[in-house]
């Protein structure tokens, strides 16, 4: 191995700072051979050049790309707005923040107006939040969000805590957001409140011989695809439509047959017209098709059928309610700051599960240990409630 050599040369770019007795002190040594001055690095104040990608990158920034430097309120700031297409037109794109991926879409949100008129109309004004849906075209449970989150909003108000409203307002600016219409014809829906998951029974593919001269309709499929046994005639002739169906259920959920023993019982799989979230809308439709001249009668049933559905609702909540209350004995001793709930227990294979831990089993929560954490046991659920 060559030996190295100690190189006592100072660049001539150092000697400024090194001061003058330093420099003078160091003597001068014969220049080393090109081939050791070619590993020095080299300092010069000569600006690199540029590639074509880089130099393009710079273009863009002081051309298009300048707008996007500072942001301009109620619209979005996104750089598929100014992207080049074909010479120097531009094209506007709200919705798609990445010129690559034309199909991601940005989502629009509730802006904060739209939000106080929901809490408005579900809280002050005893709006079904079926019946709000319906009117801004928000889904339900967004709904139940919005107002929990206005409720909380106004509480933290009242008890004088600080809320983050410019960083909210900021965001509302910078986003798409769907804002209420001044003609209550012309609202922009905000999204779809009729979407129907799969349910898992229809996952499998099955082969079920019809007879041509038999009515076979979407009732009859989901008998077939619950596994359940034929009707009689007379039954089958009152529960063969879709549409009767529709109307009947979501107001008697109990005439919905079981299938299966124990555990394993489920309920018949209903069909789509029973199962979406706004049934109703179904009938809206067929009216509108039926009276296309009696705007007013259509609008009329189709309050009633709101109304109808609101009040077997509330009627199935108190139900189970009173039925939940029976179950509990109260007792208020005389000089006691407490009030003692007790409820009977029977430990059979209905209250407590076959295996003894079942969700609704005494004991669950106080003194129960769970199998979530022991070694071996099943977690991943084989169940899925549709």
């Amino acid at each position: 191995m060559a030996p190295r050599i100690q190189s006592r040369r100072v660049s001539s770019t150092l000697l400024p700072y090194l001061g003058p007795s330093l420099s003078t002190s160091i003597p001068s040594l014969p220049s080393l051979p090109s081939v050791f001055s070619t590993f020095s690095r080299s300092f010069s104040a000569t600006a690199p050049s540029q590639s074509k990608l880089r130099r393009e990158m710079f273009e863009w920034l002081d051309g298009p790309g300048s707008e996007l430097k500072h942001h301009k309120p109620n619209r979005t700031n996104y750089v598929s707005q100014y992207r080049k297409m074909i010479g120097k037109e531009y094209r506007d794109l709200k919705q798609y923040p990445f010129p690559e991926n034309p199909t991601f879409i940005s989502q629009s949100i509730l802006s904060l107006p739209l939000q106080n008129e929901i809490y408005k109309r579900v809280v002050e004004e005893k709006q079904t939040v079926r019946e709000v849906s319906v009117t801004f075209g928000v889904d339900m449970r967004r709904i139940a969000a919005v107002v929990r989150l206005v409720e909380l909003e106004k509480r933290q108000r009242s008890q004088g805590k600080p809320l983050a409203l410019p960083y909210a307002r900021a965001i509302h600016e910078m986003v798409p957001t769907t804002g209420i219409a001044r003609n209550p014809d012309q609202q922009k829906m905000h999204e779809s409140i009729n979407d129907l998951p799969m349910h898992p029974l229809t996952g499998a593919q099955m082969f079920y011989p019809v007879p041509e001269s038999r009515s076979f309709t979407r009732v009859d499929a989901g008998r077939v695809f619950s596994g359940a046994p034929a009707q009689e005639h007379k039954i089958a002739e009152k529960w063969s439509s879709p549409h009767h169906v529709a109307e009947r259920v979501p107001k008697r959920p109990h005439l919905i047959e079981l299938v299966g023993k124990g555990d394993n019982a489920r309920q018949v799989l209903q069909p789509a017209d029973a199962r979406i979230p706004h049934p109703q809308l179904i009938a809206l439709e067929r009216d509108l098709a039926k009276y296309p001249d009696e705007p007013l009668l259509v609008e009329q049933r189709h309050q009633d059928r709101l109304r109808d559905q609101a009040e077997a609702e509330q009627k199935q909540r108190e139900a189970a309610q009173a039925r939940r209350e029976r179950k509990i004995t109260s007792v208020s001793p005389q000089e006691s700051r407490f009030d003692y709930r007790i409820k009977e227990v029977a430990f059979t294979t209905q209250t407590t599960g076959r295996d003894g831990r079942a969700p609704w089993a005494p004991g669950r929560r106080y003194g129960v240990p769970s199998d979530d954490r022991k070694r071996g046991m099943r977690k991943v659920p084989t169940r899925v409630e549709a």
